[in-house]
């Protein structure tokens, strides 16, 4: 239906989360539209991010800069961290701008079935951080699924023996809910009434 190289940008552009083979035509077809306002800037852009991306090495989080500009950022309460599923929950926090602390990215959760285990997360990364004595409240702001919580539990478990207030998120987030998928509104009063853990 089309040259090589448009077929294999349909493909590729299918892989993105949220697009399918149907929408991810449309999109293509949009940007060869659209090659001077939209396609040639992102192509640019897109090109920015893959020479400049890093994994930050204190909180996990994806940046051009390393520290990142979360963990840079010395108006930023470090006496708090946000332990977060994936960069996508850490995106959806700041979206709504309420938490002024710093994150740690656990990089997933423990699951037995997809042999995730304490080994594959950045858990000890975490007890590092609370070692060193900055740290006042460990927020858990993971998902309410099974694995979700029972990650929880587990980091709540390692951090026991440090002096730190572990807090989860208030049960406005829906059972089953994933961070990134939730409204402002929802993560705001989910953020707001957050209790002990």
């Amino acid at each position: 239906m089309a040259a090589p190289q448009i077929e294999q940008l349909i493909h590729l552009m299918s892989k993105i989360p949220g697009f399918g083979p149907r929408s991810a035509r449309r999109a293509v077809l949009h940007l060869m539209n659209k090659k001077e306002g939209v396609l040639i800037p992102l192509i640019t852009s897109m090109q920015a991010v893959a020479d400049n991306i890093k994994k930050c090495p204190v909180c996990g989080n994806m940046d051009t800069m390393e520290p990142c500009s979360l963990c840079s950022d010395i108006k930023r309460d470090e006496s708090q961290i946000c332990v977060v599923q994936d960069i996508a929950d850490l995106w959806a926090l700041e979206r709504v701008g309420l938490f002024k602390g710093k994150y740690h990215v656990l990089g997933g959760v423990l699951s037995a079935i997809d042999g995730i285990g304490p080994q594959d997360l950045s858990i000890a990364d975490l007890v590092g951080r609370i070692q060193s004595g900055v740290v006042q409240e460990v927020i858990l702001a993971l998902p309410a699924t099974v694995d979700g919580q029972t990650t929880a539990h587990y980091v709540a478990e390692r951090l026991e023996k440090y002096p730190v207030k572990i807090t989860t998120l208030s049960r406005g987030v829906p059972v089953g809910g994933e961070l990134d998928y939730l409204d402002d509104g929802t993560l705001q009063m989910a953020f707001k009434a957050r209790r002990d853990f």
